[in-house]
């Protein structure tokens, strides 16, 4: 019995392909059933298609993809043809590259912004990002190819960011662990954006944003800079309130007043929670800020 469980499991572990695919789906019904019809028409690769659901705690990624490269693709997202192929092609043809995005557009077919090659408070944490490897810094996580290998020498995905930030975090790791990040602009991918958070209040999305800024800053950040980073933060939040209070009077529709005033009183509270929280405990060391600081 034990010889055939064992014969079982070895046959499961050497029945691989190239290509695992995963989308996290979280609060996209409609959009979710598009993405998998835009994959079904796959050739000349071998994949499975994972799906994963947020709101799901008995998945994981890391246990059943058996791909050599990892596919993490947005569910309001539809992937065009060839792009994949396109995407496995880049990366057998540079090694040196551990992820790498690829071409975003909008469902006009306009261009939509997929690289940069700044993170997020870079101008304070010049010394934590020195002598990183390549010229991207991240890309958008809506549709992202990376290397089994990598993402396993990195510890995969980190927990502390929910929908926001996960990418730029995933892609400084890797950077810091040898590994370029690419792009790929002859894999055209279809990006709706903005799907998953689209019946949530403008506050609530703008906390996560803020939320997950922080979690970036703290995650690979000094002490120092975070503190900076907050305080810059803070003053450009109490200067937007005031000068918003001061022309709300002139607007007849203060609807969209309303709603940026909602994002810099967020702004306030978590980098207000964050610079204390840095005071009290942060140092030249890098600091996870703990949930309990945002109120």
């Amino acid at each position: 019995m034990s010889s055939l469980k064992d014969e079982k499991i070895k046959n499961a572990m050497s029945n691989s392909c190239d290509l695992s695919i995963i989308i996290v789906n979280y609060n996209t019904r409609d959009y979710i059933a598009r993405c998998l019809e835009s994959l079904a028409e796959i050739s000349g690769i071998s994949a499975e298609i994972i799906v994963v659901d947020n709101a799901s705690k008995d998945l994981s990624v890391e246990t059943v993809s058996k791909g050599r490269y990892l596919y993490f693709l947005n569910p309001d997202a539809e992937v065009r043809k060839g792009a994949l192929a396109a995407m496995i092609s880049h990366l057998e043809r540079h090694p040196d590259i551990g992820l790498a995005g690829n071409r975003l557009v909008n469902p006009d077919g306009s261009a939509q912004p997929s690289v940069e090659n700044r993170y997020p408070g870079q101008k304070h944490a010049k010394k934590e990002i020195a002598g990183l490897k390549g010229d991207i810094a991240w890309v958008l996580g809506a549709s992202m190819i990376a290397r089994r290998m990598a993402i396993k020498n990195v510890g995969g995905f980190n927990e502390d960011f929910f929908l926001y930030g996960e990418e730029q975090d995933l892609c400084l790791r890797l950077r810091k662990a040898g590994w370029s990040i690419g792009y790929i602009p002859e894999a055209v991918v279809l990006h709706w954006g903005g799907k998953s958070e689209r019946d949530h209040f403008p506050a609530d999305v703008w906390e996560k944003k803020f939320r997950a800024e922080l979690t970036f800053y703290c995650s690979h950040y000094s002490g120092r800079a975070v503190r900076r980073i907050c305080m810059e933060n803070l003053i450009q939040a109490v200067w937007r309130m005031v000068s918003l209070n001061l022309t709300l009077p002139f607007y007849a529709d203060k609807t969209l007043l309303h709603h940026k005033l909602d994002k810099y009183r967020v702004a306030f509270r978590v980098f207000w929670g964050g610079n204390a929280f840095q005071r009290r405990h942060g140092n030249d060391n890098h600091s996870r800020v703990p949930g309990s600081v945002w109120i």
